[in-house]
């Protein structure tokens, strides 16, 4: 369980960083194959997991040009590593840290920003004093999904990563060894401890994101 939090944990940290300057783009970018983008951004949720592992673990293996500098930087090849898992998982995450924050940036509205730009205001500094105190909810329900979408991964980080105690072990892989050994009272448990973190992350998002405490304009 250790693990699978600290690869959690360190997945949201990362894909928060990436996916806001990512989400920004594609928020007010005027592109018009910006929809390239979105669609790749996206391609994990209906891609299923072992495609996506087989293909990292192609391009993280010895015979590729990542595999290969990786070995010769630090001596181990990269795949059936924790580095490779948190690559993976980055990339499968991904959307569910865009999506989120895009649709906080798409809710703003364009006059204030167009007003910080009147008053004197950089981009950067409208970035950071309108666009994301007003997008903190969208920033919120990202780090809260991915880090749970992390934790639960199964089919990908069981690809890259095999499963090796203390290094690429996760809790959803000890959950199919639990069963393949016929363990069912370890699984249950660990099982129904996943199931109540996830709802109670579904829980929190709805409540953040629908704000049932918000004052309701008179009309």
């Amino acid at each position: 369980m250790q693990l699978s939090l600290r690869l959690a944990a360190l997945v949201a940290a990362i894909l928060i960083v990436i996916a806001v300057p990512i989400a920004y783009w594609l928020t007010f970018s005027s592109w018009r194959w910006k929809f390239v983008v979105e669609a790749t951004v996206a391609l994990p949720i209906v891609l299923p997991p072992t495609v996506l592992g087989f293909y990292l673990l192609v391009a993280l293996g010895t015979r590729s040009p990542i595999g290969r500098f990786w070995e010769a930087w630090t001596g181990h090849g990269l795949a059936f590593t924790f580095e490779a898992l948190v690559i993976a998982s980055i990339l499968y995450s991904l959307p569910f840290a865009v999506q989120p924050i895009a649709s906080s940036f798409a809710q703003i509205d364009r006059t204030l920003l167009d007003a910080s730009a009147i008053l004197g205001a950089g981009s950067w500094r409208t970035f950071w004093r309108v666009v994301v105190p007003l997008s903190r909810d969208g920033l919120v329900v990202a780090a809260v999904l991915t880090f749970a979408h992390t934790l639960g991964e199964f089919g990908v980080v069981l690809m890259v990563g095999g499963n090796l105690p203390g290094i690429t072990r996760t809790v959803s892989i000890a959950i199919y060894d639990d069963v393949q050994s016929l363990d069912f009272a370890a699984a249950h448990q660990t099982a129904l401890g996943l199931l109540a973190f996830s709802f109670a992350t579904l829980s929190f998002v709805y409540a953040v994101t629908r704000k049932p405490w918000a004052v309701v304009p008179s009309r």
